[in-house]
């Protein structure tokens, strides 16, 4: 690497939302540090490298301490300022509280949270040391929401959201933005691999990744401090939940994520 072209870093990018986000950097003008703990991740750097960006592909598990340090090693190691990062690994597991698997629960707060905090520790001194840099949190329209049958994935996007909107402010006047992604409900694995095929929320239409990412790449590269991406009904769904209580939005939460069997 070293062809004057800006560099970005994204996670969770073997498909999906990172996916689609890799390729609008590549499609931009990025070269990427892409990550992902599945070995699709190596393949989505062949197809990024075919997009005309020079990639480093790093496998590693952010739920892990040792993980986030692998990575941030990998982006040091390019010898190039990071000009954005797309912090957007990270699962759920559906089901009822007392019923999922306590290290199911504690896998949502590593990845999702503690790996977020942590990662954007070790790349936000360099973007403000440099008076530049753009950084996306994905959170969720979930995030606004109690989690009925959702309870720590939603608390986890509700802490991501809060968390980017405080580095927000602090950052104002550094020249260094952070911007809130908050999906709905986006055609992915995500249900598959939180157990939530058997629900209304699992088997209901979903958002195509790629209008995800269009919409969240513009509104990063504006330096907007969050943005309810995807489709009409999911921008709808995101002003209407900040209306309601939470008492309904509980309950409607539940409607949606409470499994279902055969139903």
């Amino acid at each position: 690497m070293g062809n004057g072209k800006r560099l970005a870093v994204v996670t969770g990018a073997s498909r999906g939302i990172g996916l689609a986000l890799a390729r609008e950097f590549a499609g931009h003008g990025f070269d990427l540090v892409v990550c992902a703990e599945d070995a699709a991740v190596t393949t989505a750097a062949e197809e990024l490298r075919g997009r005309g960006a020079d990639v480093v592909a790093v496998r590693a598990d952010l739920a892990m301490y040792d993980g986030v340090e692998r990575l941030y090693a990998e982006v040091l190691a390019t010898g190039r300022p990071v000009a954005a990062a797309a912090l957007n690994a990270g699962v759920g597991a559906g089901g009822a509280f007392t019923e999922v698997a306590l290290a199911d629960h504690a896998r949502v707060i590593d990845l999702n949270v503690s790996s977020t905090v942590h990662l954007a520790h070790r790349l936000l001194p360099a973007m403000v040391a440099a008076g530049e840099g753009r950084l996306l949190v994905t959170s969720s329209v979930a995030s606004m929401a109690p989690g009925s049958f959702q309870s720590v994935y939603n608390a986890s996007k509700s802490f991501l959201q809060s968390f980017a909107q405080a580095l927000r402010e602090e950052l104002r006047g550094t020249g260094v933005t952070v911007t809130a992604l908050m999906p709905g409900a986006t055609e992915t694995d995500f249900f598959r691999r939180a157990g939530m095929g058997d629900t209304r929320l699992g088997r209901m239409r979903k958002d195509d990744p790629a209008k995800v990412a269009r919409d969240a790449f513009d509104a990063l590269m504006r330096g907007r401090g969050r943005v309810v991406a995807g489709s009409v009904p999911s921008k709808a769904l995101g002003a209407a939940t900040m209306l309601l209580p939470d008492r309904l939005k509980a309950l409607g939460q539940r409607f949606l994520s409470e499994p279902r069997p055969g139903g």
